[in-house]
């Protein structure tokens, strides 16, 4: 017997959840972004974190990969996206993978941040944030 089947029926309802959110965070991986001269043609470092909001119909309610909402998904297709061209702004390249995340089925909420974290020597680095709340 699961744990799950133990407890069927004795969770309050006002603890169910409300919301069901996938998170890839700081993804870091090369990309040719930035307008000044030196920075073009040189790949630099950006993390990439993107927060999705699902409806409870696309988020896995049992221990099924099938009924998963696939997150390899996000991994994938930013890196396309940064191996496909050059970017001169983060905005352009954070609006691309909001783009692609907000197009897929059962999305709710979205949230997509980066950050380039070897341009200051005293800041833990730039970013650009989009939301869609």
């Amino acid at each position: 017997m699961t744990n799950v089947a133990r407890i069927a029926g004795l969770v309050p309802d006002h603890l169910e959840p409300k919301t069901r959110k996938i998170v890839l965070e700081d993804y870091c991986l090369p990309v040719d972004i930035g307008f000044h001269d030196f920075e073009i043609g040189s790949p630099q470092r950006l993390f990439v974190t993107v927060e999705v909001w699902v409806e409870a119909a696309y988020f896995a309610a049992e221990d099924d990969a099938t009924r998963a909402w696939d997150y390899d998904f996000l991994r994938t297709e930013i890196g396309r996206l940064a191996e496909g061209r050059r970017f001169n702004l983060q905005e352009t390249f954070v609006r691309e993978v909001y783009d692609i995340v907000a197009a897929r089925r059962g999305v709710t909420k979205l949230r997509v941040t980066t950050r380039k974290p070897d341009i200051y020597p005293d800041c833990a680095g730039v970013g650009v944030d989009l939301a869609s709340f």
